[in-house]
């Protein structure tokens, strides 16, 4: 293990660090050493509650021994097999464990290794697959402001973050996107999905008569906005965006990245809000983040309308090389179990009420305009300071922290997620730890 104590400038410099304020995290460093269930152990030797499941991925809680040891077996059995016309039994196995748990005839699974690559093989399955229909004209892609899907330059193009795109150009011709459905005014204190701003749905229709349907390929959304603040969508609203893709013959993909695996206390986002979409993307949970994968799962009639032609000729032209990894497979088998062992998922349903109740008692609190829950997750969004977005917020992250807490910061919200395995004594010591932070925060 890394000597926490002797690192300086020097050794801390050469690692450019993704997402992150790389000079003033190397000037006052915070450092991880090792983890079980709910707490991660700092550099100093102090324990830190983590609310954010690690980043909305370490669902069943950290470093468990059946996971750890599923992976120490595989790789001692065999550590890598190529993915290109090649398997291994475990990819088959946990293909089949994910398909059932998916919604509807989602019923086959094509692996990558993160999120991000999840969404660019969804955006690159709706294309290939209105070519094999004869129908190749379907090149246009609808996603949503404030929407993330990971930092690919389709997941980037399709998404919403302006500070993810403004440094990157044009990325993805032919792109369009929803309004967010964010609005404090109408919304602000809801608990759950809000009543107010189903209408925004009717956007699509718009921007199906401009572009006209038979160009656009797929809608994209998350059914939860995480990454951007945990916005919640408001009642029927993907259920409608769902008909007006039915009606025009749009793919609908949901990219559960972050709501997939329990989030909810369903295994998808699909299920609790009762609609099969055509795609989903999923990674994060998938293996409790212990070794990278992710997968896009798809509906039966994409995968058979791609299944044509001599059966010698690769279908997709389109893989990784750690697709299916044989150390990830056995991560995600070893993590799909213990979920149904510990009904994981039901448990996450069962605690709703009591987060809900929890976050929604901090209304009131010092600098608090905004409180957002669905399932377990929440959102805390501050007042700024007056000509410095994200300054209080970033403020209260590092105090938490502190404090023992990990939370996530994401503009002016306060992002929440804690593992599946959270304790109506931790989901106290969360709120009552942001409840100090904000009291003492000028």
């Amino acid at each position: 293990m890394p000597d926490t104590t002797r690192m300086t400038t020097n050794t801390l410099e050469p690692y450019w660090m993704p997402f992150t304020a790389n000079r003033q995290f190397k000037s006052a460093p915070r450092m991880m050493v090792s983890a079980k269930d709910m707490h991660y152990t700092d550099g100093d030797g102090r324990r830190v509650l983590d609310g954010t499941a690690g980043m909305w991925c370490v669902n069943a809680g950290h470093c468990r021994q059946e996971i750890v040891e599923a992976v120490q077996a595989q790789v001692g059995r065999m550590d890598y097999a190529p993915a290109f016309q090649w398997g291994h039994p475990g990819a088959f196995e946990l293909a089949a464990k994910i398909a059932a748990l998916c919604p509807g005839d989602i019923d086959h699974v094509f692996y990558s290794n993160s999120g991000s690559e999840a969404v660019d093989t969804a955006l690159k399955i709706a294309l290939a697959y209105w070519r094999a229909k004869g129908q190749a004209h379907r090149t246009r892609f609808i996603g949503r402001e404030r929407g993330y899907h990971g930092v690919g330059f389709g997941g980037t193009a399709v998404g919403g973050i302006s500070n993810n795109r403004k440094q990157f150009g044009n990325l993805l011709a032919g792109v369009d996107h929803l309004p967010h459905t964010l609005n404090l005014k109408e919304m602000a204190f809801t608990r759950g999905q809000p009543s107010w701003g189903a209408h925004l749905a009717d956007e699509l229709e718009r921007l199906v008569a401009l572009h006209d349907p038979s160009t656009i390929a797929a809608v994209i959304v998350e059914p939860v906005q995480g990454s951007t603040g945990v916005i919640v969508p408001p009642q029927v609203y993907l259920q409608k965006l769902r008909q007006i893709c039915d009606k025009h013959g749009i793919l609908l993909i949901f990219d559960e990245v972050i709501t997939g695996f329990g989030r909810l206390g369903t295994p998808f986002g699909a299920q609790y809000f009762d609609i099969v979409p055509d795609m989903i993307t999923m990674a994060k949970g998938l293996t409790n983040a212990t070794v990278p994968m992710a997968a896009t799962a798809v509906r039966k009639f994409i995968y058979d309308g791609m299944m044509d032609g001599p059966q010698h000729v690769v279908e997709l032209f389109h893989g990784y090389t750690y697709s299916g990894h044989p150390l990830a497979c056995a991560a995600g088998l070893a993590t799909l179990e213990i979920y149904a062992k510990e009904g994981l998922f039901e448990r996450a349903k069962n605690l709703a009420p009591y987060w809900e109740d929890a976050l929604h008692s901090l209304k009131g609190v010092r600098h608090v305009v905004d409180i957002r829950n669905l399932g377990l997750m929440g959102a805390v969004e501050l007042e700024p300071h007056a000509g410095a977005p994200g300054v209080r917020t970033f403020e209260a992250y590092i105090k938490c922290f502190e404090h023992g807490l990990l939370i996530r910061q994401t503009g002016e919200v306060l992002a929440l997620s804690p593992p599946l395995i959270v304790e109506k004594k931790h989901i106290d010591e969360i709120v009552a730890t942001i409840r100090k932070v904000l009291a003492d925060l000028p």
